[in-house]
């Protein structure tokens, strides 16, 4: 072998060993992007999860009620009237004085009254109004719910004697440790988080009305995308003729894919809000503008799912004497239709994370009754993210995580679905 072939293969085993080195190197590039991805991910979750836990748990305060008829105002008990409005604080701040029979003045009164929620009236209400007859003049243990700053207190209680004391007085953290002591205070099942709707109090907030607002908005998004979106994919791909026209919708198309939510928005209040005069922060309004943002991803998704169809089965349809509509409606559309409802899918787990559209058509106000059609006032999952997240009380940070944890949660399980319809419903060609 002579020299110049020598000094070739040395040169291509050079140049082969640095290739092998780029490659590795890039090969580490990736797995180093990948791992730094998943590490910001875990701790993300790790932050959520560690603030929001807590919200799922609420302190309750176990009080000996006794339903006394001159503190409750009842002079009837078959009047459902007066039941309705009895005075149930009255009975509440009495078990409270006669557990703590030393607080006299009225500044420690209030600091008394003031440990247990607002909204422990209503719930004791309602269960007298169950059997008032029985409980009339008698004396009951009921567990009330406790206010935001003791149930924070508590959470963070450490067995050195830490807390965050929050609001709280060295005076009613002393009656708080009485009540420990007496095994008077438990945590339980925070059910109030999923069955109310919003409040200004944090132990009294839910996010039953926002999910019932996510779920008719959501629906309307997908009674009305859906269809329409095939429909337009269909045309694009099976009756369009291919001219400049088409290719100005085309790229149109994939343009209002990567506009920003928010402009869906401002086209919503100017068109449906200011010149159709529709009602704000409904759900029916809330679905049409994110049925025009989830729009160009359905029809994207659907024309990728007709043309994965392969031409063989609309020649096969033809050569039988189907007509075009009978080859498309019976062959082309049922076959597609997995990459359409993977393509619906995702979209809708898109809209369900949308705020800026919906806080530029009004869903962004305070609705504390639970939305019960697509004309009632609500509001959505991520705009009472949005709410809780700008309120200052330290009992809404716990509350909020845990609204994302369960947003988080049907975001995982519609792009679960996803794919599993995906894996479940596709052929290969």
């Amino acid at each position: 072998m002579n020299k110049s072939a020598e000094k070739t293969i040395d040169l291509v085993n050079r140049n082969l060993a640095k290739r092998y080195r780029a490659e590795k190197r890039f090969r580490f590039y990736g797995l180093l992007s990948i791992s730094f991805g998943l590490l910001c991910l875990l701790f993300l979750f790790t932050d959520i999860i560690g603030k929001g836990h807590s919200a799922f748990l609420q302190t309750y305060v176990a009080l000996d009620i006794h339903f006394d008829e001159e503190v409750l105002g009842i002079d009837n008990i078959d009047d459902p009237a007066q039941l309705m409005v009895a005075n149930y604080d009255g009975v509440i701040r009495k078990a409270l004085r006669d557990q703590f029979s030393e607080v006299s003045s009225r500044r420690d009164k209030r600091a008394l009254y003031a440990l247990i929620s607002n909204g422990a009236g209503f719930d004791l209400q309602r269960e007298f109004s169950l059997n008032p007859r029985e409980l009339l003049g008698q004396t009951r243990t009921f567990w009330l719910v406790a206010d935001d700053d003791v149930d924070t207190y508590l959470k963070s209680y450490r067995g050195s004697g830490e807390a965050f004391t929050g609001r709280l007085s060295e005076q009613q953290r002393g009656w708080v440790q009485t009540w420990v002591a007496e095994e008077r205070i438990e945590k339980r099942f925070n059910r109030i988080f999923f069955t109310s709707g919003d409040s200004r109090e944090p132990e009294l907030a839910g996010i039953r009305g926002a999910i019932m607002g996510s779920l008719f908005t959501l629906a309307v998004t997908l009674v009305l995308s859906f269809p329409i979106g095939v429909a337009a994919a269909i045309y694009l791909e099976e009756y369009a003729p291919k001219n400049k026209w088409t290719d100005l919708i085309e790229v149109n198309i994939n343009n209002l894919a990567a506009v920003p939510s928010i402009i869906f928005g401002l086209l919503g209040l100017a068109i449906f809000i200011n010149f159709f005069e529709m009602p704000r922060s409904i759900p029916l309004v809330g679905g049409i503008v994110l049925t025009l943002m989830t729009l160009p991803t359905v029809i994207i998704s659907s024309r990728a799912a007709i043309k994965s169809v392969p031409p063989s089965i609309r020649e096969a349809a033809l050569g039988i004497g189907a007509s075009k509509m009978q080859m498309i409606l019976h062959h082309v559309l049922p076959l597609a239709m997995p990459g359409m409802l993977t393509g619906a899918i995702i979209g809708m787990a898109q809209a369900l994370g949308e705020t800026a559209p919906l806080l530029m058509i009004g869903m962004v106000a305070f609705i504390v009754d639970i939305p019960g059609a697509v004309n009632d006032p609500a509001t959505v999952l991520p705009v009472q993210i949005f709410l809780w997240s700008d309120s200052p009380e330290r009992a809404f940070v716990e509350r909020t995580s845990a609204a994302i944890m369960v947003l988080l949660a049907f975001l995982i399980i519609m792009n679960t679905l996803a794919v599993w319809l995906r894996k479940r419903l596709e052929r290969r060609w």
